[in-house]
């Protein structure tokens, strides 16, 4: 039988990594994963988060907290999705620096020091890049898209927001448990709390096994979140597009109106009258849906009700 392996009381890494129904990955992550950290000659702890796995992901998870109680772990009842699950490993995790991981091996373990050694420069936060990207080409225009609204409203500018591969100092991660928001994008947020923020390119591997969770859908709805939970943009861009299609309106207005009058005939009044009250019409469907946006997070946040539910916590 082998003897468990005991941890620092505070460690000075933390590793949180989620996990959703990777059962096929888990061990191979581990076993890439603990030499990487053994190697740094820190203390370490790592904290693996089960996001409401159904194929067993749980179960490899508590044999390998048995083996080695620098393993935490942490079980949620159900899928709550990626950012809570990392949200969860940071509300746990005890070391100075913290390290956020995905799953799925996409992102090696082995480039883990790249990011210790910038954080031992003195920067607050950094993000891993993925230069050479493994993924279809629509999912690249989205990522890509994803990209720069969010270096154009948290106003620190990256290449790779999506990289889950990141490091933050303990007063970044502090900070970010101390948000009580519901709907949180942690890159977003940490950057936004940071003093000095990096980035270093890192390898970027096919998936091992299964398949992507994130579809086309979840990264329009990431898009989507992003402006709404972090700026006041798309309100004040339908505010300037009301005014510019109201000083269109009048000025056609005008222009109709001075061409009858010195040229005189006929001129198709019922098609410029339509085509404008559409334009309006349109205009004003678009800023209700975004008020609309805005006012059911209001409606979520005075809910209070958690970003996620704990069914096992492994210490």
């Amino acid at each position: 039988m082998i003897a468990p392996v005991k941890i620092a009381e505070e460690p000075e890494i933390s590793i949180v990594v989620p996990f959703y129904n990777e059962a096929e990955n888990v061990e191979a992550l581990h076993a890439r994963l603990l030499p990487v950290l053994e190697k740094a000659r820190k203390s370490f702890e790592i904290v693996y988060v089960d996001d409401g796995s159904s194929d067993g992901t749980a179960d490899i998870l508590r044999l390998l907290h048995s083996r080695d109680s620098r393993i935490r772990v942490i079980i949620f009842n159900r899928n709550y999705g990626q950012h809570a699950a990392i949200s969860a490993g940071l509300d746990r995790a005890r070391g100075e620096v913290v390290v956020t991981l995905d799953g799925d091996l996409q992102n090696p373990p082995e480039e883990i020091p790249k990011l210790l050694d910038k954080i031992d420069e003195g920067y607050d936060v950094v993000g891993g890049w993925r230069t050479e990207r493994r993924d279809s080409a629509l999912r690249l225009f989205f990522s890509r898209a994803v990209n720069r609204m969010a270096s154009r409203i948290v106003g620190v500018k990256m290449n790779d927001y999506g990289c889950m591969l990141r490091a933050y100092r303990r007063t970044v991660v502090d900070h970010i448990c101390g948000c009580g928001e519901i709907s949180t994008f942690v890159p977003a947020l940490a950057n936004a709390f940071a003093g000095s923020v990096a980035e270093v390119p890192i390898a970027h591997a096919p998936r091992r096994a299964g398949g992507s969770r994130y579809t086309l859908l979840r990264l329009l709805r990431l898009n989507f979140d992003l402006m709404t939970g972090f700026s006041l943009l798309p309100v004040q861009i339908v505010g300037i597009v009301g005014a510019i299609a109201a000083v269109t309106g009048v000025a056609n207005a005008v222009v109709v109106s001075a061409w009858w009058l010195f040229h005189g005939g006929p001129i198709d009044r019922g098609g410029i009258f339509f085509a404008v009250v559409l334009f309006f019409i349109g205009i004003q469907i678009l800023g209700i849906g975004l008020v609309g946006e805005y006012v059911a997070r209001i409606y979520m946040e005075v809910r209070r009700r958690p970003r996620y539910i704990v069914s096992e916590v492994l210490e």
